[in-house]
């Protein structure tokens, strides 16, 4: 049986990151992706990688390229390329030169990959997988966007440190757009089978969530230079796998709503399934949220309607 193909548009920090864990996964061969004006970087990290796998004990290939056509293929797309946050910018103020980015990748992969499942992790996310979608022309069940794995980690990740446990057990749901509207679900959280509500207050909870929506500010504010991208690569993986494998897990991800939460025609993140058909279900969580979870939501629905309107009016 011929291996996966897995082709990742922007072979920057994200972009290299994923391209060693893909391998160490072994879920497929990568080819990595960029701009003419750096011709050298992505063969540079693809052949890097290579040069790495007797030592990681695996045997897929790895290549870098500059041209488009070379995405011809291949099962799934993830697409990074853009411009990253500076100090003091936030998601939404890359907009306007992503939008164009995207129109460009989009058109590539509606040429030369037709057939693939599409990852974009581009910010302003849930505004940049609407643009995908409306350029490829691809159904929505196969154009997704990263955001809410990473953003569930992220709360996960605090729970752990706040209560001194292992990060592994802990599951959470966070939901909405990618930016500061995010909204973090307390009852949603559980530590090792516990629900979060016996081991932790609703105050501290809040406190945790607070820093989640900014956590990828603290990070840009800390590197200077660049953004997050360990996580936001594993999170990214995580979902290719899901679909490569035919996992049917349940993610976190930004997908196009039909009706759900009282929502038609836009992207946003709520938790899904994905498997070999790409998104296969979406968990309306609607009634049981409590008014505040919901008038949260909805603030953050109008956050990623603003940028699609956006987006219609400009390309």
């Amino acid at each position: 049986m011929a291996r996966k193909k897995i082709a990742l548009v922007g072979a920057g920090q994200i972009g290299g990151t994923m391209a060693l864990v893909l391998a160490q996964k072994q879920l497929g061969d990568v080819v990595l992706i960029d701009i003419p004006q750096t011709e050298g970087m992505p063969k540079g990290k693809a052949l890097d990688i290579m040069e790495g796998r007797s030592v990681m004990g695996t045997s897929c290939n790895l290549t870098g390229s500059t041209d488009y056509a070379d995405i011809a293929g291949a099962d799934v797309v993830i697409v990074t390329a853009g411009v990253p946050r500076k100090p003091g910018m936030s998601r939404d103020d890359l907009l306007g030169i992503n939008c164009g980015v995207i129109k460009t990748v989009g058109e590539a992969i509606k040429n030369t990959a037709p057939n693939a499942f599409v990852i974009v992790i581009t910010n302003p996310l849930d505004a940049m997988v609407y643009n995908m979608q409306k350029v490829t022309g691809f159904p929505s069940n196969k154009v997704i966007g990263m955001a809410g794995v990473l953003d569930s980690s992220r709360l996960a990740c605090f729970v752990a440190m706040e209560l001194g446990v292992s990060a592994e057990d802990v599951k959470a749901v966070v939901m909405g757009g990618h930016g500061d509207t995010m909204v973090s679900l307390y009852d949603c959280v559980s530590v090792g089978g516990i629900p979060l509500s016996r081991l932790m207050s609703k105050e501290k909870f809040d406190e945790l969530a607070k820093r989640t929506a900014g956590a990828g500010g603290e990070i840009v504010n800390l590197l200077v230079r660049g953004s997050a991208f360990y996580s936001p690569a594993t999170s990214a993986i995580k979902m290719a796998e899901a679909y490569l494998l035919d996992k049917k897990s349940v993610l976190t991800c930004a997908v196009k709503l039909d009706g759900e939460y009282g929502v038609k025609g836009l992207y946003c993140g709520v938790p899904c399934v994905i498997g070999a058909n790409g998104v296969e279900k979406i968990f309306d969580l609607s009634s049981t949220m409590t008014d505040s979870e919901k008038a949260a939501f909805a603030n953050s629905v109008e956050a990623c309607k603003k940028n699609a309107d956006w987006v219609d009016a400009n390309t």
